[in-house]
């Protein structure tokens, strides 16, 4: 008796929390039911509609702005240790030359990057007009690491991005060796998506050089950047910004936006709209060292390749703070400052593949994968009402039970259900069944062996629990392999499997035993329609 009862209250639990997680679905809950049971199950992309993008990363460019930043570091960390030297960078962005003042200064250099500069390879010193040179790069374990952490971060923006955009459920993963693909269901408006996605939001401060024009012939490591105009905002939709000039700048940046911690809308000394940016502390020393070797120098801040403003610095800055000024509306500022915010891409993003969804498709993707199960569904049903009789009733409403469980934990998870997710369902329909099978025609074997109808379910259920166990656990490591392995539909078809299998045996085996033991208590030794087959000699 207390096994019947603790099995009943297992069971109606199991029951009640089915109905109250997928009734989200259907009906509008009082606010405080919404907030402890799960949301409304989200559909993908192919039942929903939406976009779906395939990035292409530009990693070398990434590696290549990290080395020329890393030459500052070095340039800076010698200069406090007393060894004046100039720094070069060659034209593949896969060098750095340093030429040091003295001849001395080449093994103290060599010393001071063995020492505290692990990570890159120090090369054999070259002679040259200009003197000796030390080739540096980067350690090839350590550029192969870099590369992999640029892509994880430019990874972990774009989904901060996105998910600020409102996006529910979006797909996000890496595809091959440098792209990213992107599902955002139920979005359509693809422009401002592409906006917020593909937007480098690259900040990045360079020396001006006065000592070159446009037209003739620029020294090494230099390039002509174009200047915003001040009469179009920079991100007016599809058009490019109108550029009235440009200046002359060293293409190795000084600092950029990496070690930005805080960025807000503001307005300047002209009441004009503006970004207020501050540094973390290690920015904010190199900010300060940078302004101060910059002293009534002209300084840029560029802003994805176009100069923002190119203030000349009257004296050095500290506290890390600055501000970026150009012709912004405060909707420009505000959204500038929430992707300054999340972090600039570590690498800049170019759009491989676009392809739209239209919801009308997903519409008619849901009506057949409904038909779908509603014939599954009803053509078990009936073999199983016409071949067990009053047992297939209870492994027909075992059957609804499961389909409600699954559904219900599809809301507890937060997946999200796709076109490979229905075929999921439609594939849990048959085999939710086919335990029941195995268990009924068990009884049937023990009833024919004369045996009572009490000892007859207990051994039906006892001896197929091995079979049923055996049979669900070999899908479920087969649902675990497309889940590790597969890509986002495929995902979607394992997590639907693997919680119709849980969900299916929990049925078959718990509560089917739980219903046969309370039909017996209260009707005897009828045998519910599982008499044993007639055996001809």
């Amino acid at each position: 008796m207390h096994s019947l009862r603790w099995r009943t209250c297992v069971t109606l639990l199991a029951a009640l929390l089915c109905v109250a997680c997928v009734s989200v679905n259907f009906f509008s809950l009082p606010s405080f039911l919404e907030k402890a049971l799960p949301r409304p199950i989200h559909l993908g992309l192919d039942l929903r509609g939406g976009i779906h993008l395939t990035l292409g990363a530009d990693i070398d460019q990434a590696v290549s702005q990290s080395l020329a930043l890393m030459g500052q570091d070095i340039r800076s960390s010698a200069n406090d240790a007393g060894i004046r030297t100039r720094l070069l960078r060659h034209a593949d962005g896969r060098t750095l030359e340093f030429v040091p003042h003295k001849h001395e200064g080449i093994e103290q250099l060599s010393n001071l990057l063995r020492d505290r500069f692990g990570q890159m390879a120090v090369g054999s010193a070259v002679s040259s007009g200009s003197g000796e040179k030390l080739h540096v790069t980067f350690h090839p374990a350590y550029e192969k690491e870099l590369r992999e952490r640029i892509m994880d971060q430019t990874i972990r923006t774009l989904r901060g991005r996105i998910d600020a955009f409102g996006v529910a459920e979006p797909d996000i993963r890496r595809q091959g060796g440098d792209q990213i693909q992107i599902q955002l269901p139920g979005v359509t408006d693809t422009q401002r998506a592409l906006q917020l996605i593909g937007r480098t939001a690259q900040l990045t401060f360079h020396r001006v050089r006065k000592d070159a024009e446009p037209g003739m012939v620029m020294p090494l490591g230099t390039a002509w950047y174009p200047y915003v105009n001040t009469e179009k905002h920079w991100s007016a939709p599809g058009s490019r910004p109108d550029f009235t000039g440009g200046l002359v700048l060293d293409k190795a940046p000084l600092l950029s936006g990496q070690d930005i911690v805080d960025a807000r809308p503001a307005f300047d000394e002209r009441n004009q709209a503006c970004v207020s940016i501050q540094f973390s502390s290690r920015g904010a020393d190199q900010f300060e060292r940078v302004t101060e070797e910059l002293i009534h120098q002209q300084f840029a801040i560029v802003l994805d390749g176009v100069i923002q403003s190119a203030p000349v610095i009257q004296q050095k800055i500290s506290g890390g703070k600055a501000s970026i000024t150009g012709s912004f509306t405060t909707e420009e500022a505000q959204d500038l400052a929430v992707v300054l915010r999340s972090g600039s891409l570590p690498a800049e993003v170019k759009v491989l593949e676009e392809r739209t969804v239209g919801p009308s498709l997903g519409a008619d993707s849901i009506r057949a994968g409904l038909i779908a199960g509603v014939v599954g569904a009803v053509g078990v049903m009936l073999i199983m009402q016409v071949c067990y009789g009053m047992s297939g009733l209870l492994a027909n409403l075992m059957l609804t039970f499961t389909i409600g469980l699954l559904f219900a934990g599809l809301g507890i998870f937060g997946a999200t259900l796709t076109l490979p997710g229905i075929a999921g369902v439609v594939l849990t329909i048959g085999m939710s069944v086919d335990a029941n099978v195995l268990v009924f025609e068990r009884i049937r074997e023990e009833i024919g062996r004369r045996l009572p109808i009490r000892e007859a379910v207990a051994a039906g259920f006892r001896e197929a629990r091995s079979s049923i166990l055996d049979a669900n656990f070999t899908t479920l490591l087969t649902a675990a392999v497309l889940y590790q392995f597969g890509t986002g539909p495929i995902r979607g078809f394992a997590v639907t499997l693997a919680l119709g299998i849980l969900a299916s045996m929990f049925t078959a085996i718990f509560v089917s035993h739980l219903c046969f033991d309370w039909w017996i208590r209260r009707n005897g030794a009828v045998n519910c329609g599982l008499t044993p087959h007639a055996v001809s000699d």
